[in-house]
């Protein structure tokens, strides 16, 4: 407002917040930048700010001017066009094809209770589940399985992807008997390349490998079946046998992610 005579000046205006869920990135529409995140309670970040108020006679008076007729009027505000796109924010994010198990793995250590079914897809929309570690806990995260291409729009889990930006780890589930004959070293290359195509920065957090339904695989030849996959794949990093559907080696799981997660604090 403009300012005025008689010792009066333009009103100041309220601040105006809006409340966004934690994990809100705000993005200018027209220029694409992006203004900030919301990654703690209680944070503010100033998107547009508020003209100056208008002064009155008051604010120009001085030993030599003692009667000020000047005045002048409020400036406008910022205008912006902006857009609010919501990352999930969880500590560990799930990667891999479509039926490897991810949501019953979820399912398994966590209370979440996401679609489980034998077709692909039963994931829809990003899943998560609080994990315990003894007397600690992490968040994890399930998005929808990943295709070839999926970095150029295939599938549903480039729509996902993004989730799994603000997470500080990655678990990689490998399907070691796929349903549909498929070779699962291929499978996991895969998802690793789609990975990399969509964002270094993704590809680059530090993640650990597990190999899923190994209770369909006979006793005596498990042992070659993923000896064989870790050297197809060059993985020498560290990977758990695990069977979501009943449990098996997914304790053992958990605190290697626990300790993964720890270890990234640490260097943060």
């Amino acid at each position: 407002m403009p300012g005025e005579g008689s010792d009066r000046r333009g009103k100041s205006a309220i601040d105006l917040y809006v409340e966004v869920p934690l994990g809100t990135k705000i993005i200018d529409l027209s220029t694409d930048e992006v203004i900030g995140e919301i990654t703690l309670h209680e944070q503010n970040l100033l998107v547009a700010k508020g003209g100056f108020h208008g002064l009155g006679n008051a604010r120009f008076k001085s030993s030599i001017n003692r009667a000020p007729r000047q005045t002048s009027p409020g400036t406008p505000g910022e205008v912006r066009e902006i857009g609010l796109e919501l990352n999930v924010m969880a500590d560990v994010g799930l990667l891999g094809m479509p039926n490897a198990g991810k949501s019953s793995l979820i399912r398994q250590i966590s209370g979440a209770r996401p679609k489980v079914a034998d077709y692909p897809f039963t994931t829809l929309h990003p899943n998560l589940g609080v994990v315990k570690a003894g007397n600690n806990h992490f968040v994890m995260a399930d998005i929808p399985g990943l295709l070839e291409k999926a970095s150029e729009g295939v599938g549903l889990g480039f729509e996902f992807l993004k989730h799994l930006s603000r997470a500080k780890a990655l678990l990689h589930v490998i399907d070691i008997l796929p349903a549909d004959g498929s070779d699962p070293a291929t499978n996991y290359l895969t998802i690793e390349s789609e990975l990399k195509k969509f964002d270094d920065e993704l590809f680059d957090k530090p993640r650990l490998v597990a190999i899923n339904k190994i209770d369909l695989i006979q006793e005596d030849k498990r042992d070659k079946v993923i000896k064989d996959f870790l050297k197809k794949v060059k993985y020498k990093g560290e990977a758990f046998n695990i069977s979501a559907l009943n449990g098996m080696g997914c304790k053992p799981l958990v605190f290697g992610l626990y300790d993964l997660i720890e270890e990234k604090d640490e260097e943060e």
